[in-house]
């Protein structure tokens, strides 16, 4: 079965594939962040995503738009609510992707976060699913975020310290004061 693979990021990428493999499915990653900034931080990810994608044999479809105006633009003024229309974002650029190219379904790296909002992304990917006329392929990536991480560490890949967003990115340091 084939499936798109919406992917966050190298590191969240690496159970989720690799479960998915195990299940007899042959993931395409496919890259679209809008929401990642400052651009030195999407290209990092994007950059060690192209790498690792190249090690393991991944077909991999870049949508490489930095898009912090359309970004900010489209989270304001509901900044609370920035998460839930950042999946929106990802998503609807997913499914619609995945309807208009004959994939079975989606799915998301995001899925493997603890740090997500996990209800709200299986909420958001169902209604984007339904909307585009595709499968979301549900999948609590959870279980492998740990094994994952550390198998980033070995490869050395580059590892993010905030979820992509600028504000993502504020939280993270004001954490630390």
């Amino acid at each position: 079965m084939s499936v798109l693979l919406h992917i966050c990021c190298a590191p969240c990428s690496i159970s989720c594939i690799e479960m998915l493999r195990e299940e007899g499915m042959e993931p395409t990653g496919f890259w679209f962040n809008p929401n990642i900034h400052p651009y030195k931080e999407y290209q990092a990810r994007k950059d060690t995503l192209v790498e690792y994608a190249a090690k393991i044999g991944l077909k991999l479809i870049m949508r490489d738009e930095y898009g912090l105006r359309p970004f900010i633009r489209a989270i304001y003024p509901s900044l609370e609510n920035r998460c839930g229309t950042c999946y929106r974002i990802r998503f609807e650029e997913t499914a619609r992707f995945a309807a208009e190219n004959g994939f079975a379904g989606f799915s998301s790296t995001l899925f493997v976060s603890p740090y997500q909002n996990h209800e709200l992304l299986r909420k958001t990917a169902e209604k984007t699913a339904e909307k585009f006329g595709t499968r979301f392929i549900y999948r609590d990536f959870r279980p492998g975020f740990r094994e994952g991480q550390q198998k980033a560490r070995e490869l050395r890949l580059y590892m993010q310290k905030y979820c992509g967003c600028v504000f993502s990115e504020e939280e993270r340091y004001l954490k630390k004061k």
